[in-house]
């Protein structure tokens, strides 16, 4: 086989480097995945019961770039979606992020902004220089919040202690002194009116786009001729693992469908004290279907199974580098997406990070 252009991946990096070179450099693209389906995590189908279910977990599109909101909505249709979370804390279920009713509901007050953000200072722990995940959350709500909402549910979501993460975990969840309990405040917020895959099948929609399913890319590369080799798969596998294997974090999702219209008061419930899981996500309540029946997922992580989140540690960055390294050698090869650079990527970063790359592949090519 032929391809001036072949990629590894059929996730949103993958689909969308594909599309683009397709219909804006009508070149012809081989897409290899090794999954039965394209989409990557985003995948969504439906259940036996014709439930619309997210079968990687709840994914809620939200995004402050116009340039990526625009993209996307080439490909499908958006229905309108604010999301909103609750945690279960002490018995009661509190709205997640932090904001003002958060704090008057955990500790039955009545205050108002002004007076939230000192209430805040008064319980913030001083700190010279913040390094870990812990430390960030007890600079911003000290030692009582940290641990009814952050401690053990970052402990459940990466198997060890906060103190021994960076700053970027606990760093993404959002604090606010007003009364907004949207979990995401970005500009542009919604779920693609007919499913991802069916946004994603659109993306893919071009003559010159051909996918190869079910397939592991190294039993077949060999056998390809190709200019340039976009690659969206784990690096350390890239590698054949020679630096050893990159730690992720896992997740194994369990799924029950139950005979009632509604299951729990939000589409996700946090529950970082009581149980194993971390959160239940009730489908229907993303996806606005009807139906008489109600499909729940409850997430367990996990050290083994497929590689959701790269581990935020200063050893495995480390560890990363050393791959680095290795791929600044490469002239034929792109590497993109979350597990090719090991960093995590909202969705909506990882179209924008894939549209800046064949940007910058077109006028390389130019040149």
């Amino acid at each position: 086989m032929n391809f001036k252009y072949v990629i590894v991946g059929a996730g949103l990096s993958g689909l969308t480097m594909a599309e683009r070179i397709a219909n804006v450099l009508q070149e012809k693209v081989l897409v290899i995945e090794k999954r039965n389906h394209i989409g990557g995590n985003v995948y969504d189908s439906y259940n036996e019961d014709g439930i619309l279910i997210h079968n990687y977990g709840p994914h809620i599109f939200h995004t402050n770039s116009q340039s990526v909101y625009q993209y996307l909505s080439q490909f499908t249709q958006w229905n309108d979606f604010w999301h909103r979370v609750l945690t279960y804390v002490d018995g009661n279920l509190i709205p997640m992020p932090i904001t003002v009713e958060t704090i008057n509901k955990l500790y039955n007050l009545n205050l108002d902004c002004s007076q939230v953000e000192d209430f805040l200072k008064k319980q913030a722990v001083e700190i010279d220089e913040v390094t870990t995940s812990k430390e960030v959350a007890l600079s911003k709500v000290g030692p009582d919040i940290y641990s009814k909402i952050f401690e053990n549910y970052t402990k459940k979501q990466w198997g060890i202690d906060p103190a021994e993460l960076d700053t970027s975990v606990i760093s993404r969840i959002p604090i606010r002194l007003n009364r907004d309990t949207r979990y995401f405040a970005d500009r542009y917020q919604g779920m693609p009116k007919f499913g991802y895959t069916k946004m994603c099948e659109k993306m893919a929609a071009n003559k010159n786009i051909k996918i190869m399913l079910n397939t592991d890319y190294k039993e077949v590369i060999g056998d390809i001729s190709y200019e340039k080799l976009i690659y969206t798969g784990p690096a350390d596998d890239y590698y054949d693992y020679k630096y050893g294997r990159l730690s992720y974090r896992s997740i194994h999702f369990a799924f029950e469908t139950y005979d009632k219209e509604t299951f729990q008061e939000a589409p996700v419930v946090n529950y970082p004290n009581d149980y194993d899981y971390t959160r239940i996500t009730e489908f229907k309540k993303l996806t606005w279907q009807e139906h008489r029946k109600t499909t729940i997922c409850k997430e367990f992580p996990c050290a083994e199974g497929e590689p959701y989140y790269p581990f935020p540690t200063k050893d495995c960055k480390a560890q990363f580098a050393l791959y680095a390294e290795e791929m600044k050698k490469e002239s034929k090869v792109i590497f993109l997406g979350r597990l090719a650079e090991y960093k995590y990527y909202n969705m909506d970063a990882a179209v924008k990070r894939a549209l800046d790359v064949f940007e910058q592949m077109q006028k390389a090519a130019q040149n």
